[in-house]
């Protein structure tokens, strides 16, 4: 592994134990390295003709072109965006074409994916949701049932933002030439290889601060030669499908950490996987009895989402927080919320399972000595909490 890159833990003294790497990672230093020049040196607009408008604008196609290879998909098939917020917009809005029309989702995506549906819902669009197992994967022999002469869209995300489940998206059975498949793979790409192509998907999202990249970036892929009505105007960028100045710096950054995680995914899996088996045994061994939400084997072993039976999870948050440990009870995008999660309840599971369930998400930076401790305060916490009169 590249040890110099990750030099500085951002645990160290174990102070706080960051456990919410699904809602953002620190960016690495060789990122911001990679990144620094074009913050301060090629500050050039990349649409301008001058030299300091193509300097920038090599550094852009460049940094397009790795991405694309990284991904198995053509350079022309990269869009850049905000982030993943934003490419979801981008291809349910763009993809679905105008209402009346029929659109196909799993009903354990995330709420930047939700949202957008229940907005074209609201214009006229009729949407079914796929069934999804106890573990949350979707099953692929419901989906010829629910489509229509009129069906527009399928979109059903890679990996699980709550419960790390990798759905089968390949072995989904439908047209794909004739009903655009879009995939939400933000919590996937930078952890396992995901390959555009082998997918068969029309359009894919990710986003950099899931990787250790910077926060502010993202892309959509979307399949050559496939219609995709932008949701801005106002420029020519990127064939016009998202226009406004292309942030090189950021671009560069995401592809520094693409290239990075890729090139480290093997070990890295491997050490969070370690890191997994840690955690888990420790909590269940001091925080007793646990309930672990989502596929024991198989899914993305970052993600850990459990639940303490008898205690509140917006408790356990505030408690937690207080011992140092950082972690969350679902999607950053919907912390706020005190509802149970809708991924959960998709699930089927318990309603004392599912309002004391916290979502715990590993980083390869974090040390096994991290997660031993993580346990113990976890531990600590919540056997203190149990012990306290109900009111």
């Amino acid at each position: 592994m590249h040890t110099a890159r990750h030099a500085g833990g951002y645990n160290e003294g174990m102070d706080g134990i960051y456990l919410d790497n699904n809602a953002t990672t620190p960016v690495l230093p060789a990122v911001w390295e990679a990144m620094g020049p074009f913050l301060t040196e090629v500050h050039g607009n990349p649409a301008s003709a001058h030299q300091f408008g193509r300097q920038a604008r090599r550094a852009l196609e460049d940094a397009r072109a790795k991405i694309a290879a990284l991904l198995d998909a053509q350079p022309d098939e990269v869009l850049f965006t905000s982030g993943a917020t934003e490419a979801n917009n981008l291809a349910l809005f763009g993809l679905a074409g105008d209402p009346p029309g029929h659109l196909i989702a799993s009903p354990v995506e995330h709420p930047c994916v939700v949202e957008p549906l229940q907005q074209l819902a609201s214009r006229g669009f009729r949407v079914d949701h796929l069934p999804v197992d106890a573990f949350g994967i979707v099953c692929p022999e419901s989906l010829p049932d629910r489509l229509r002469p009129d069906t527009r869209l399928v979109t059903v995300m890679l990996a699980n933002h709550e419960t790390g489940a990798i759905q089968p998206i390949a072995d989904l059975p439908f047209d794909r030439q004739a009903i655009a498949f879009h995939c939400d793979a933000v919590q996937a790409v930078g952890k396992v290889p995901v390959c555009f192509r082998a997918l068969g998907v029309t359009s894919l999202s990710l986003s950099a601060h899931k990787f250790h990249g910077p926060k502010g970036i993202g892309a959509l892929l979307c399949r050559r030669g496939t219609p995709l009505r932008p949701l801005l105007w106002g420029g020519h960028q990127q064939q016009g499908r998202r226009p406004g100045t292309e942030p090189v710096a950021l671009v560069v950054g995401m592809a520094t950490a693409l290239d990075i995680a890729l090139e480290e995914c093997e070990q890295r899996h491997e050490h969070v996987l370690r890191l997994r088996s840690v955690f888990l045994a420790g909590v269940r061994e001091l925080a007793a009895p646990v309930v672990l939400n989502g596929p024991v084997e198989g899914g993305l072993p970052h993600t850990i989402n459990l639940s303490f039976p008898g205690l509140r999870a917006e408790s356990l948050l505030m408690n937690l927080d207080l011992a140092g440990v950082a972690c969350s009870t679902g999607s950053a995008c919907s912390s706020g919320s005190l509802l149970p999660s809708p991924v959960l309840r998709a699930m089927g599971v318990h309603d004392d399972v599912l309002t004391s369930a916290m979502r715990f998400s590993l980083s390869h930076l974090l040390s096994v000595e991290e997660s031993e401790e993580a346990a113990r305060r976890i531990g600590a916490v919540v056997r203190r909490l149990r012990s306290l009169p109900d009111d």
